[in-house]
């Protein structure tokens, strides 16, 4: 299915997680969900018309990249010295899901998520897809094509080694 099809089937959905995720920024976020949304259709869309999406799950894990390197890119402006610069390292406590963390580093946790995708490219995609498109641990493995208890496992073992990543900061 062209990315044009899919558009109107999932907007309000997509909007629905831009928001989500949104309401979990540092305060004075200027991106609105709307923008958010817009702006990652256009890079799936206008930067690569000639794709095709296997499955919502396929076309999901393609918006929450999108929206990942979207909300890095405005972190790492934000934190230029022209910006007002400055950023701070904050630990993940592991008895809580990443994306319940306000004000973790987004720059810091992107860089973790490159490195993990190197060793464990299924946890990776777990983590954007919690982290970065707002799914819920069962939705999240449902747009994976895997099964619950594999996405607990994944989500457990990328947990872990982000906390750990995190906390030797």
């Amino acid at each position: 299915m062209k990315s044009d099809d899919l558009l109107p089937l999932v907007y309000n959905e997509l909007r629905r997680l831009a928001s989500h995720k949104l309401t979990h920024e540092i305060a004075g976020q200027t991106l609105q969900a709307t923008a958010l949304v817009h702006e990652a259709y256009v890079r799936l869309v206008a930067e690569k018309p000639e794709l095709r999406w296997n499955s919502r799950g396929h076309f999901f894990a393609a918006a929450a990249e999108a929206m990942r390197r979207i909300l890095v890119e405005r972190a790492r402006h934000r934190d230029t010295v022209k910006a007002g610069g400055g950023r701070q390292r904050l630990p993940l406590d592991e008895s809580i899901a990443v994306s319940d963390v306000p004000e973790i580093d987004l720059i810091a946790l992107d860089e973790l998520i490159d490195e993990l995708a190197e060793h464990e490219p299924q946890a990776a995609e777990l983590v954007k897809l919690r982290c970065f498109a707002g799914f819920g641990h069962v939705e999240a493995a449902e747009a994976l094509g895997i099964e619950r208890r594999v996405a607990d496992r994944l989500w457990l073992l990328a947990r872990s080694w982000l906390y750990r990543r995190l906390s030797s900061s």
